[in-house]
């Protein structure tokens, strides 16, 4: 029976939201978000409302107030515990509190304690933080304001006895939203998934503008706001004036600047496929690796799915470059102890090891595989790119998102959901902070397809050689705050924080240089940017600034080491000095001004939220983002609860599926039955096919057949490659994803061969198979 209830009272009553409201500043691109929360308690007795709620990634909580009644409480950031005991001694004593601090799992799903609120009282919160606006793939800037505050429910009870809802009906509330944009660039437009007033332009440069939400929005799906400029592949530098009551030589004293670099990729070089980099695939071996890929009887293992994968991507890969395979479940092991050189020889190696792989290796844990790859040095000149499969979840997303986010200028992260089961959030994750792709394989779908699509995104060029040069006045200096990048990769942007330092006596400018090199061609930017910057711009640039460095020190942290201690005191007198939000720092507001007395027993209350999932989407999403609404556990006890049933399954799949697989001979349990899978099987690792009985099976003839309707000038290979395309394209066309790169490395091997009678050649390989493929078909 599904129930109305929200922030729950014992009769069911709706959630106490009674309207939402929120400002948006955008500066270039970064933007500061202010919501403001209306509550009002309709028990009858006190209440401590308890709120989950998700943030964008890298979002920088900066500001945290609540007005009750004429009285208005202003949070403090202060160290975690500190505001935790605080918070609990003034709800016990019955007076007003909030506290807002990150889930210990996740930087981006904050908790709001609301406190203790009278019977009848109203509350009105206000959050502000700060973003970095990501970057869409036709150059527009997107902000999301995810539909959260809108819950349908089905009433349950977490193990702390706190009702949890999810989603059913519509909560009587309102929302607002305005929006103004400030930019260097010239505006092109703004729109966005809901109905939005005309926009007003406030300058005749058009950099300058504002546009609210028309009135009436239900707020039933996220609102998605979409921003262009004329010239976004142009780089700028936005200089900030630092806090005039901050300390001068402080980070947020002095003057910072972000420098905002997006290459454009031209359409040539777009269509060209990169012949170098370092491709590493890590496989979940875990036990439920064993189960169907869906409940149709033709349905393969998820592991069969996985090594045939793997050999079309073995197959796939281009001479000369890296390579390696991790397979990964309660422990870790790799084909190589390090990347090796792609060739005849190794390619073969990693097939044998392919063939045998089972799902024998228990749980789920990425963690410590991920910082193997990542302890491996990167090879000059090939880019790594990783490929990462898996069908579960992990107790430690947070932990695993950090990590592939600080190498996310030394690679690219493309990530495979497989099954219903697979944890959106570590796939998307892992694809957002990699700058990759994510998949998900559900259903009927098939892993080749979406895998291929992926390699041919990894192929593509990147720009590398990235440097960046100061000219700044005498007495003057910059000082990097943003971690050096290696690589960008088409249609990634990076932001660059630096502190301006000292004061010169004359020049008021200074100047970046930028340079990169693109498919083997220099690229420079010089950009000018003024030292004495405007003092009303607000702190937005210095507070991200501040979250970039505070980020690197919790890697750091979490990386271990001698000096944890200071790192931490680091961390937390930066988040208190900036006003922004840490892993080791919350905002704590308490109501000593109250003169009223709070009587009768706590009623704590949980108002759920949707799962945010980020841009990529996955399974049962909508076309916003959003999963179906659900009930949320508060994330520790949803990690231990969902961790522990993945160990359970894993170990009951691996104890019914191991005396099964043990029994079979690795020939046994890897039987070809594609034609396409069989055909790309033979192929060497240059790209051609020989000439045997083998290959003449896949056309359905014998060796006889084929060898004799060679012409005699023709090389063996050479006419088994020509035969191996034609069947290609004339009898699986419709899959032409999953093999245009072993068609493509057939070609271009043709091409080096230099035959004669080719076009004789490819006549009579039509007549043997009876198509009619033509040479310009085949690309040789």
């Amino acid at each position: 029976m599904v129930n109305c209830c929200g922030l729950v009272s014992e009769k069911n009553q709706p959630v106490p939201l009674k309207s939402i409201s929120v400002e948006l500043q955008v500066r270039d691109h970064v933007a500061s978000v202010s919501s403001c929360l209306q509550y009002v308690n309709e028990e009858e007795r006190p209440l401590e409302a308890v709120f989950v709620f998700p943030l964008p990634a890298d979002a920088a909580v900066c500001h945290f107030s609540a007005r009750i009644g004429e009285q208005e409480i202003v949070a403090e950031v202060q160290d975690k515990q500190s505001a935790r005991d605080q918070y609990d001694d003034a709800v016990s004593s019955g007076q007003q509190a909030f506290l807002l601090e990150e889930s210990e799992e996740s930087s981006d799903v904050f908790k709001l304690s609301v406190g203790c609120l009278s019977p009848g009282q109203k509350a009105s919160i206000t959050i502000v933080y700060i973003i970095e606006l990501s970057v869409q793939a036709d150059d527009a800037l997107r902000f999301c304001l995810p539909a959260v505050l809108n819950p349908r429910y089905t009433p349950a009870v977490s193990a702390a006895g706190v009702p949890e809802v999810s989603s059913a009906s519509v909560i009587p509330y309102t929302l607002s939203l305005s929006v103004e944009v400030r930019s260097s660039d010239r505006i092109s437009k703004l729109e966005s998934s809901c109905p939005l007033d005309p926009l007003e332009f406030l300058d005749a440069q058009h950099t300058h503008a504002k546009v609210n939400l028309s009135s009436g929005h239900r707020f039933d799906k996220d609102v998605e706001l979409f921003l262009y400029y004329e010239n976004s592949h142009h780089p700028s530098a936005v200089v900030e004036a630092g806090a005039s009551v901050a300390e001068s030589g402080s980070l947020m004293g002095d003057p910072a600047l972000m420098i905002s670099l997006y290459p454009e990729f031209p359409a040539d070089v777009m269509s060209s496929l990169a012949s170098q980099g370092e491709f590493i695939f890590v496989v979940d071996r875990s036990g439920s690796m064993g189960c169907k890929m869906h409940h149709g009887n033709d349905a393969q293992m998820r592991i069969e799915s996985a090594r045939d994968t793997l050999l079309l991507l073995l197959k796939s890969l281009p001479m000369g470059c890296y390579f390696n395979i991790y397979g990964f479940g309660s422990r870790f092991e790799s084909f190589f102890p390090q990347s090796v050189v792609y060739s005849e020889d190794t390619m073969e190696e990693a097939l044998k090891r392919v063939k045998s792989m089972r799902a024998d290796m228990g749980g789920t844990e990425i963690l410590q595989p991920l910082k193997h790859i990542y302890s491996q040095p990167c090879y000059p000149d090939h880019p790594r790119q990783l490929f990462i499969f898996t069908d579960g979840e992990v107790w430690n997303t947070k932990e695993v998102l950090d990590l592939v986010k600080s190498h996310v200028y030394s690679h690219r992260c493309f990530s495979f959901g497989i099954g219903e089961g697979a944890s959106t959030a570590l796939i998307t994750g892992m694809a957002r902070e990699g700058s990759g792709h994510a998949q998900f394989i559900t259903g009927t779908d098939r892993m080749q397809p979406k895998v291929m699509q992926s390699l041919r995104f990894a192929l593509q060029p990147a720009v590398d050689n990235i440097s960046v040069d100061w000219s700044v006045p005498e007495g003057v200096t910059v000082d990097m705050l943003s971690p050096s990048i290696n690589t960008l990769f088409q249609g990634q942007r990076a932001l660059i924080y630096a502190q301006i330092k000292g004061q010169s006596s004359g020049q008021t400018e200074g100047s970046v240089t930028l340079k990169y090199r693109l498919k083997d061609q220099p690229v420079t930017n010089q950009l000018q940017f003024t030292l004495k910057p405007a003092e009303d711009t607000g702190l937005t640039i210095h507070r991200l600034a501040a979250r970039s460095v505070i980020r690197s020190l919790e890697l750091q942290e979490r990386a271990g080491g001698a000096d944890m201690e200071n790192i931490r005191r680091r961390i937390v007198e930066l988040s208190v000095q900036a006003g922004v939000s840490s892993a080791h720092t919350a905002f704590i507001g308490v109501n000593k001004d109250s003169k009223q007395t709070v009587k009768g027993p706590l009623l704590q209350r949980r108002v759920p939220v949707a799962r945010m999932m980020g841009a990529f989407g996955g399974p049962g999403m909508n076309k916003c983002g959003m999963a179906p609404r659900m009930m949320r556990r508060s994330p520790m006890q949803c990690d231990i609860q969902s961790n522990r049933m993945r160990m359970e399954c894993d170990s009951v799949s691996f104890k019914r599926m191991a005396p099964r697989m043990m029994r079979r001979s690795p020939m046994q349990a890897e039987p070809q039955k594609d034609p396409l899978l069989q055909l790309i099987s033979l192929q060497k690792a240059a790209g051609c096919w020989e000439l045997n009985a083998s290959l003449a099976a896949v056309f359905g003839k014998t060796e006889d057949q084929v060898t004799n309707q060679k012409a005699v000038q023709v090389d063996g290979s050479v006419w088994a490659t020509v035969l191996a395309l034609i069947w290609l394209y004339a009898f699986k066309s419709d899959q032409q994803v999953e093999w245009q790169f072993v068609a493509m490395k057939s070609a271009s091997w043709i091409r080096s061969q230099k035959p004669n009678g080719l076009s004789q050649c490819v006549c009579d390989g039509n007549a043997l198979l009876g198509c009619q493929v033509t040479e310009d078909m085949l690309g040789i």
